[in-house]
């Protein structure tokens, strides 16, 4: 299935499929975070659409009904959707004419963007119908005697407040209104029911706004009071304020360029005053974890140094007890501090981004630098005095982290009280992070080398095992020494690359370079578990607790691709030559990936055996970011 994605910067969005049949509950034309990024509503999910000819009525919309059914038939009549610049399609219409429709969400709006265009001449007069609810964007509606129907009608606008505790939705057009409510029911969304999930909706449609296109092209703007970004104080006709969203949005994505640099920009979001990033839609809000891995990529790969150091200093300021937050929820304001990697990911992207500052000759401003200092240093010394979750700096230099019950590492699917991979202990790219943490400490203070050098000798005695060819996943499991975890995980990839600095080289980075290609590697990037393995899941897929039993247990993580071929340029020496050839070995099927599902934009997961099916999120930050930042690395010079 391929989707679409449009994204306003400021948490809401825009979401639909190639051919305009609505398959999630996240599918829909206005999505706006109320408070941004967080608390993101679904205002207007789609609408019915079609002409009025002279040969009779023609439908130019389809939607899938409960139990099994598509109607109308309008998507047998298109013949070609295009995403670039943003998404259009183009219909068939009788006598050899056709219908052209395009929608575009223009930044820094909670608003979206319609348009239709009749080419070959002749009478037509367009009608549509909006497909309103009013809810959480999680959650699902059904018909219901509280939702208004009303609308209030004004010069060039229309306003239609299904709610009262969700914001309105107002019309900007020059459509001819007729006010005739009515409900559509048992709308079915088949991507939500193979998950296993609830899937059936019913939509409140007030009326009917019609154009006569013969005349003029249609034009609609729909946006939200308080969110609109001035569009609302607009003076000028519909039409006219349509052109001029239009002629802007055209140059900002000319400028953002094209591939993966454009997606990116989908991401970068406002928080409070200042930025963060949205790990992925149409489901997930910011997260740390996230937001610092795809930071390198959304960021610093492409120079907006500024956004990188705003984003980071908006997470330094909620440091507790040494931790970072994994992520803040979509509603309320109580942080989860529950990861014991999203700490460190962030010291390694503080030094990151004051390298890639020096590189650029861009001195970071003094009270910024202070603050992600200061963040640093709290989050090193809490993890040495010991913080939640059992996380404590161990005598032998290395971090125990995890008590039962939890989930604190990347791998963390759990359902009700199963953690399905606990990795409890002293897991392999937890001390990568730490280890790698600690050099960007040490250059300011050289207090920390000696933890820096007690727990580079105890990971090189203790991780590598030459009779098994790999790294272990996890030493001192359950915090019992010397118990071992030997599955076969991608994990330690971050031993040889994916982090600044390796902490494997010569054979023993080989070695492992080489069995995670040969019994992990994909088109797409490596499996979490390898085949053969106890608990080895080849698919994706069925209800709540079959997927998140297979997410980290073989499914495929295509943002863990980075690591992998940067690691697999590293011993090869690094240079012109060897990433060359990873170009040639890697890169054809990743930039084929990004006509597939979510179009121009990477996915979360994919399934681990033939034919590597598309799983999971269809537009996800930290995998856009990671496959960024190997572009550069292997288009940069010795």
């Amino acid at each position: 299935m391929r989707e679409w994605l449009e994204a306003d910067g400021l948490g809401g969005f825009a979401s639909g499929t190639a051919a305009g049949v609505r398959t999630r509950r996240y599918h829909g034309l206005l999505l706006a975070a109320t408070r941004p990024p967080a608390e993101r509503v679904m205002l207007v999910n789609g609408y019915e659409a079609w002409l009025e000819l002279p040969e009779g009525r023609v439908e130019l919309s389809s939607h899938h009904y409960a139990p099994d059914t598509t109607h109308p038939d309008g998507v047998t009549r298109l013949v070609d959707f295009a995403a670039d610049p943003w998404p259009r399609w183009t219909h068939a219409l009788p006598g050899g004419r056709r219908l052209v429709s395009e929608l575009f969400v223009p930044h820094g709006h909670a608003a979206v963007t319609l348009g239709w265009r009749l080419e070959g001449g002749g009478v037509a007069r367009l009608h549509l119908r909006l497909l309103l609810s009013g809810r959480d964007f999680h959650t699902l509606q059904r018909e219901n005697g509280e939702l208004h129907f009303n609308a209030v009608q004004g010069e060039g606008r229309l306003t239609w407040q299904p709610y009262a505790v969700h914001p309105p939705v107002v019309a900007l057009t020059d459509a001819a209104y007729r006010h005739e409510p009515q409900w559509y029911r048992q709308f079915l969304y088949t991507a939500e029911q193979a998950r296993g999930l609830d899937a059936i909706e019913d939509l409140a449609s007030p009326g009917v706004l019609s154009w006569d296109l013969g005349a003029a092209e249609a034009r609609l703007i729909l946006t939200v009071p308080g969110l609109d970004g001035g569009l609302l104080a607009e003076t000028r006709p519909p039409a006219a304020v349509y052109e001029r969203l239009r002629a802007s949005e055209d140059e900002r994505r000319a400028r953002l360029g094209v591939g993966l640099a454009r997606a990116a920009e989908s991401y970068l979001v406002r928080r409070g005053s200042g930025r963060s990033i949205i790990a992925g839609y149409p489901w997930f809000g910011d997260w740390g974890r996230d937001t610092f891995i795809a930071l390198r990529g959304l960021c610093l790969a492409r120079g907006r140094l500024a956004d990188a150091g705003s984003i980071l200093a908006s997470w330094a300021g909620a440091v507790s007890e040494g931790m970072l937050p994994n992520r803040f929820p979509d509603r309320g304001d109580t942080p989860e501090y529950n990861s014991v990697d999203a700490s460190l990911w962030f010291v390694v992207v503080v030094g990151e981004y004051f390298a890639e500052a020096a590189r650029h000759r861009t001195p970071v401003p003094q009270p910024e630098a202070a603050v992600l200092w200061t963040a640093v240093e709290q989050i090193l010394d809490g993890f040495a005095r010991g913080t939640r979750y059992g996380v404590r700096l161990d005598d032998d230099g290395l971090l125990a982290a995890g008590v039962p019950g939890a989930q604190l590492t990347w791998m963390d699917a759990k359902v009700g009280d199963w953690v399905v991979t606990p990795r409890v202990g002293k897991p392999v790219e937890v001390q990568c992070l730490w280890l790698n943490a600690l050099v960007v400490a040490r250059r300011r203070h050289a207090r920390f080398d000696e933890w820096l050098e007690r727990g580079r000798a105890s990971f090189a005695a203790r991780f590598f095992d030459r009779a098994l060819g790999h790294a272990y996943d996890v030493v001192d499991v359950d915090h019992v020494p010397g118990r071992l975890d030997a599955s076969l995980r991608p994990n330690q990839i971050f031993a040889v690359g994916g982090l600044p600095v390796p902490l494997l080289e010569g054979e023993q980075a080989r070695l492992v370079v080489d069995v995670v290609e040969a019994r992990l590697w994909t088109p797409l990037g490596p499996r979490t578990l390898a085949p053969g393995s106890p608990g080895y899941a080849s698919r994706y897929e069925g209800g709540v607790l079959q997927r998140d039993g297979a997410y980290h247990q073989g499914t495929v993580w295509p943002w863990l691709a980075g690591a992998f071929i940067e690691a697999w340029v590293r011993v090869r020496g690094g240079g012109a030559i060897a990433r060359a050839e990873a170009g040639r070995r890697f890169l054809p099927a990743i930039r084929a990936h990004l006509s597939d599902a979510g179009i121009g934009h990477v996915s979360e997961i994919v399934d681990a055996e033939l034919p590597h099916t598309e799983r999971g999120c269809p537009f996800q930050a930290w995998s856009v970011g990671e496959w960024l930042r190997i572009e550069r690395l292997l288009e940069g010079d010795d």
